[in-house]
């Protein structure tokens, strides 16, 4: 695995010297004979940079964690109080989903990366069998991507988007902003394309760092990317919702945590967990657990807590959200077992800890949500309810019986399905920011309070364009932002409409 992120690393520099320039005006320009090197290698930088970028608390590059408010800072404030100027984080995001930029000098983006893996695949002299298969692992990929662009920014580039015509005169400024339920739909459409090409009896890359060419798995894993779109559509679209939504759950999505997709352990060295890097070997004291989400767990006493935290005076006690906190006064992230005796437990911010961008436990909340919007997907809302917390216990090495009387204690109440479902899923989403944000817009639960000191005028619902796209691509971003009612973080995203 070192020896993969090794190459990974020297290829990354490859990649960015003779496919991208130092901003993503690359995009649409051709990419002028590209160093060929396979594929396989592509796709692993690819995946490498995806979950790095989602998981990474790095304030430069994501505070999705301060969206749902689930951690607090100590000394430095700006972010969790919104402040995304002084940090051109909607940049930093964009840049690193989108194509490399010379603040990130060190890797391509993600979507770079998969359109040179497809061109190099196409002369790669595979059978149709493994060639489907590989190609149907960048699409999958693409597609993610592509999802978590529409629901950070809204409206995004897209059909116009990574395509380079030899010899044109493209540049960034001809490509328009894209409407972002049609992007949704046309994902979905893709989806449904990957699914058809792969071949459970043959391999895909063997440089696949999450799941090693398992087609089995990357089909389980297209099948619930479907599902999640299509319950995220549930409030804009329930009639296709639905539809899409029962047929992803009759073709068969994940039966538990070893279908999850991402790492089930991060390697060490190279790429070691992001959360390790910025949390305990940077040597800062950056992050506490939130009061807004301590609190919470403290008011239903969630076995959970053991696993996360460290107690302060025998308590587990949450930084003030939005303000300045002593380290030393508050729980912190553990990376020790402090739970039921003589169970495994999770090691949170050890450098090998898990890392997942789609997983069991989402999909089983999500599934309860569909069951209480009226689908078909195999339970009631309160089998499925509790089903999702019994996964979300079981990752974190909590034993059954102590799951079991935490449903008893907290149990689904289908009068307010969206409150009882928002706050477990926003809990059990701990440490997956992106994840726990679209649960808590959708369902708009937990209420979330601006802080005194925010910068902006509202708890953000997405972020706001790239500056860097309002010195390259002007004209297409400002027709965009007037468009969705405005670029502001309190804007909603096209399926938030409640």
């Amino acid at each position: 695995m070192k020896k993969i992120f090794l190459i990974l690393s020297i290829l990354s520099l490859t990649v960015i010297t003779n496919s991208c320039e130092s901003d993503i005006t690359s995009l649409n320009e051709d990419p002028k004979h590209p160093t060929v090197v396979p594929s396989g290698l592509l796709v692993a930088s690819a995946e490498q940079e995806l979950i790095s970028q989602l998981l990474t608390p790095n304030v430069n590059n994501n505070i999705s964690r301060f969206f749902t408010q689930q951690w607090s800072q100590t000394t430095y404030i700006d972010e969790s109080n919104y402040d995304m100027v002084t940090r051109p984080i909607p940049r930093n995001h964009y840049n690193r989903m989108m194509a490399s930029s010379s603040s990130i000098a060190y890797s391509p983006g993600v979507l770079s990366a998969l359109r040179d893996a497809k061109q190099f695949l196409q002369n790669e002299g595979l059978d149709a069998a493994k060639k489907g298969n590989n190609e149907a692992i960048i699409e999958l990929l693409n597609v993610y991507t592509w999802a978590n662009l529409v629901d950070t920014y809204g409206d995004v580039p897209y059909f116009g988007a990574l395509k380079a015509v030899a010899g044109s005169d493209n540049n960034v400024s001809e490509i328009p902003y894209d409407d972002a339920k049609t992007i949704y739909l046309d994902l979905i459409k893709r989806i449904d394309a990957a699914n058809a090409m792969i071949n459970t009896n043959q391999s895909g890359y063997t440089d696949d760092i999450f799941y090693n060419g398992n087609m089995a798995k990357w089909q389980k894993m297209a099948n619930s990317l479907k599902f999640r779109l299509a319950v995220t559509l549930s409030d804009v679209e329930p009639v296709l919702a639905k539809t899409y939504a029962e047929a992803a759950y009759n073709a068969g999505l994940f039966n538990g945590k070893e279908d999850n997709f991402g790492l089930s352990t991060f390697p060490s060295g190279l790429f070691a967990n992001p959360i390790y890097q910025e949390a305990i070997q940077s040597g800062r004291n950056d992050f506490v657990p939130s009061d807004v989400l301590v609190d919470y767990m403290n008011s239903t006493a969630d076995p959970r807590r053991g696993r996360w935290f460290t107690k302060v005076g025998g308590a587990f006690v949450g930084g003030v959200y939005g303000s300045g906190n002593s380290y030393a006064a508050y729980s912190h992230m553990t990376s020790t077992k402090d739970g039921d005796a003589g169970d495994d437990g999770y090691m949170l911010i050890t450098p090998n800890a898990q890392g997942f961008l789609l997983d069991y436990t989402e999909i089983t909340f999500l599934r309860a949500e569909a069951a209480a919007r009226g689908f078909n997907v195999g339970g009631t809302p309160a089998n499925l309810y509790a089903t999702a917390i019994t996964a979300s216990m079981t990752e974190y090495g909590i034993s059954s019986t102590s799951a079991a009387a935490f449903i008893a204690a907290n149990p689904f109440n289908a009068a307010n399905w969206k409150q009882s479902i928002g706050f477990q899923a926003w809990v059990a989403m701990f440490n997956k920011g992106f994840q726990a944000w679209n649960f808590a817009r959708r369902l708009d639960y937990p209420v979330f309070v601006n802080p005194d000191d925010s910068t902006v005028d509202g708890v953000p619902v997405r972020m706001k364009y790239s500056d860097q796209e309002y010195l390259l691509n002007k004209d297409n971003v400002t027709a965009a932002a007037q468009k969705i009612g405005g670029d502001n973080v309190t804007t909603k995203i096209f399926w938030d409409v409640f």
